[in-house]
């Protein structure tokens, strides 16, 4: 969207937002550095990058309050849980919020005016219609303007997910890193294998966050709140480095004859949880917490 922005496909930008949880890949930031490097600065729109704090620091640190992760739990009676996701309303909604409050003009905590608000943009393609829903905030009105495109590879109105990406290639920008914490229980197993066989270090990382959280945050330890279970990042429930994430191979998925179900199940076991962390987009029409 930027970059159609920037050509003129669509109308000119005010300003981006990025909410750095402080804990993404490296790829990621400096694909966000080349965007505005490239497109944003010689276009005139500022990207702006906000930040609640570092996630990871902060769900080790005793002396921070933390806004749980989605961890895996297994539980003392050998049950199944997952703990509450807070992440993104303070990690990505939060500091979104209140910089788009500042550029209005309406600093916290000054009541915005009812006939004040910004249209924000959010990339949700055809394919993925059932995502686009409100902010359901007064001063954010959500707009989703690939779904108002023409031009499409079908002829239909709206750009699919393969439309994008045509687009991209077609200007030099065929690689895309996904935004998420290193350490996300939303990963998917063929992203933990791209973790472990193609960043050691940023794998290792997520590693040892996985061995640190096996009893909660920090936070809750050190005021006689532990977790009642354990911790895992992995929806296995098992140590990141010992959870099966080469069990579906992208060879093996393309093979399966399951039913529907069956289907969604591995979907979900090797590209991810549909929930996602995407502020206002989430797949499964649950807020987050």
């Amino acid at each position: 969207m930027l970059m159609l922005a920037a050509e003129g496909h669509l109308p000119k930008l005010d300003a981006a937002i990025f909410a750095d949880t402080g804990w993404e890949p490296r790829a990621v930031y400096e694909h966000l550095n080349r965007l505005e490097r490239e497109i944003a600065q010689p276009a005139g729109i500022p990207i702006y990058r906000v930040s609640s704090g570092n996630i990871r620091n902060d769900a080790l640190d005793p002396e921070h309050r933390f806004a749980s992760m989605p961890l895996f739990i297994k539980n003392p009676d050998g049950g199944d849980g997952m703990t509450r996701r807070q992440c993104t309303a303070e990690y990505k909604l939060k500091p979104i919020k209140k910089k788009v409050r500042q550029l209005l003009g309406y600093p916290h905590p000054r009541p915005v005016p009812r006939d004040v608000y910004a249209e924000q943009w959010i990339g949700i393609s055809r394919d993925e219609f059932g995502r686009a829903k409100d902010s359901g905030i007064q001063y954010l009105r959500s707009a989703f303007p690939l779904l108002d495109m023409d031009g499409g590879a079908d002829g239909r109105e709206g750009w699919t997910r393969n439309d994008c990406i045509r687009y991209l290639r077609s200007r030099g920008w065929g690689s895309t890193p996904k935004s998420a914490c290193i350490g996300c229980p939303f990963h998917g197993n063929a992203q933990w294998r791209q973790l472990r066989d193609e960043h050691p270090d940023e794998w290792a990382d997520a590693v040892d966050f996985d061995q640190a959280i096996r009893a909660g945050n920090a936070r809750g330890n050190a005021n006689g709140k532990p977790l009642l279970g354990e911790a895992y990042l992995h929806r296995s429930r098992l140590p990141l480095d010992q959870a099966p994430i080469d069990r579906v191979t992208a060879h093996e998925w393309g093979q399966q004859q399951t039913d529907i179900f069956g289907q969604i199940a591995d979907i979900e076991l090797e590209e991810g949880d549909p929930d996602g962390c995407s502020p206002w987009s989430c797949r499964s029409g649950r807020a987050a917490a």
